[in-house]
């Protein structure tokens, strides 16, 4: 199938609504927290508040969101205090004193637990580079580009970061370069940094060279330091929503790059091998988890639908159907789109529900937690919203 013109501007338009009509209103004002500042994100499905604790990197999340609605939708007063609020709880409680963040603090600010790695840190940089782009403040312009290069040195420097226990079989994981480039990607295009281009060439190469396994078409998610498989119940889990999120970054390198062909490649590989591999051709949706040899997976919820995979499958058939015209992708797209509204969106409440079972139920009614807030559904909506815009829908 082909998306014609006018199906192209209802998508546009069905974005954006979904976006400033039900997915932020479900979010925004009430989770500004006017007590403490911050966000108060872990609310059930009518928007109760059901733990006042803070996930820190879902502050910084909060923070980019609300900065990027006020740089690139509408420049609202009360988006920009409503950033400025995760920018300074970010600043004033999140920062241990070591110099790394915390990932879970009280509404207060208190610590409660902090991880070995360092994904609140790269939140906080695209946090501080888009408030800083909506604010002009060039004391957080300098906070994001010290940040990113704090990040830069946890990726590159081994036993940097304390370890929990000392691994004896080593690997390396997808997670760092795909979190790495997306995060340069976002400095590049807000503030900018003369460090991006480099480093997201290195991570795009780094992802191609030990995790892109034609042979086998696949995606893996962590292999050996040289980029073997490690025939293990770990080292065989592939997390199919986390390869196609990937895949839309490589993707979106591409188009900024001026559709720069051996990167469309790339990108369209990943989703291929993954949609293969994800798409639950029974019942729709994405896996959470796969084997690699299709051998039984050890997470009791790897069958299940989560709401995020759902996510940037979206946006990654949208781009890839963009950048190529394969009408492939844009039957992929209707599917994965025609799937998640159907089964995650709330109709009452707004938002989405975040966990399914396998047949598409609802497993838990939460929308919120420390794990889930208003970062990839809102992302989706708005980037695809943009990208279509972009191309004058």
């Amino acid at each position: 199938m082909k998306y014609n013109d006018q199906q192209l501007e209802g998508l546009a338009k069905f974005y954006k609504d979904q976006l400033l009509k039900d997915t932020i209103p479900f979010w925004f004002p009430k989770s500004i927290d006017e007590e403490h500042g911050g966000y108060l994100f872990m609310r059930d499905q009518d928007g109760t508040l059901i733990d006042d604790d803070k996930a820190v990197w879902i502050q910084g999340r909060g923070a980019w969101l609300l900065a990027t609605l006020y740089n690139t939708i509408e420049p609202k007063a009360a988006w920009l205090a409503g950033a400025k609020s995760g920018i300074d709880f970010l600043n004033k409680h999140c920062f241990d004193t070591d110099g790394q963040m915390f990932f879970h603090v009280t509404r207060d600010g208190k610590p409660i637990r902090k991880r070995r790695y360092y994904f609140s840190e790269t939140f906080a940089v695209i946090a501080n580079a888009a408030y800083a782009k909506a604010s002009g403040d060039e004391a957080a312009a300098e906070k994001a580009r010290f940040l990113f290069g704090k990040c830069i040195k946890y990726a590159t420097t081994p036993g940097l970061l304390p370890a929990k226990f000392t691994n004896t079989r080593p690997s390396r994981g997808i997670g760092v370069p795909m979190i790495m480039m997306n995060t340069a990607q976002q400095l590049r295009e807000t503030i900018g940094d003369p460090r991006c281009d480099d480093l997201i060439s290195n991570w795009i190469e780094e992802i191609k060279t030990y995790f892109v396994k034609d042979d086998i078409q696949c995606v893996m998610e962590q292999v050996s330091p040289d980029g073997e498989i490690i025939d293990h119940i770990d080292g065989r889990t592939l997390n199919p929503g986390h390869a196609i999120e990937g895949a839309w970054f490589i993707l979106h390198e591409a188009k900024y790059r001026n559709n720069d062909p051996e990167l469309i490649k790339l990108g369209c590989k990943m989703l291929d091998y993954m949609w293969e591999r994800g798409w639950d051709k029974e019942h729709g949706g994405i896996f959470y988890f796969k084997d690699v040899y299709d051998k039984p997976v050890q997470e009791y919820w790897q069958d299940m639908k989560f709401w995020w995979p759902q996510n940037e499958a979206i946006i990654a058939t949208l781009l890839a159907y963009t950048l190529t015209g394969n009408e492939k992708y844009a039957r992929w797209h209707q599917m994965i789109h025609d799937y998640a509204y159907d089964k995650f969106h709330d109709k009452k409440n707004g938002e989405w529900f975040g966990y399914l079972h396998k047949d598409g139920s609802v497993a838990q009614t939460a929308k919120g937690n420390l794990f889930k807030g208003p970062f990839h559904l809102p992302r989706q909506e708005w980037y695809c919203a943009q990208l279509l815009g972009e191309l004058g829908y």
